[in-house]
């Protein structure tokens, strides 16, 4: 049995198959129904927005994300679907490992 090397990435594991977790940064659009000048209109701009989930999958045209999944199923919850044309950065996220030190307390 070939033993896997340890991923240093956040990730779950579910029925076999491993999904990373990503910090997503994104542009969402802005409205506005009221009246502006063309210098108001002119700096008008999206916001980005980041979120934090899993990648269930990704393709050319669309990223699928999760937040919360079950143990003991295949079922996933707080879902998101976001065109690749929003998407501005994906950032995988890291392990970390807190190291504490010791330290003596005199009392």
């Amino acid at each position: 049995m070939v033993k896997r090397k340890k991923s240093k990435y956040k990730h779950a594991v579910i029925n076999k198959k491993i999904y990373y977790f990503y910090k997503i940064t994104w542009l969402d659009i802005c409205g506005d129904s009221g009246w502006a000048t063309k210098s108001e209109f002119d700096i008008f701009m999206p916001s980005v927005m980041v979120s934090q989930a899993y990648v269930y999958s990704k393709d050319k045209k669309i990223l699928r994300t999760f937040a919360s999944h079950d143990v003991n199923d295949e079922l996933f919850g707080d879902r998101n679907v976001y065109p690749i044309g929003c998407i501005v950065k994906l950032e995988k996220i890291l392990i970390w490992v807190h190291v504490k030190k010791q330290t003596k307390v005199k009392f």
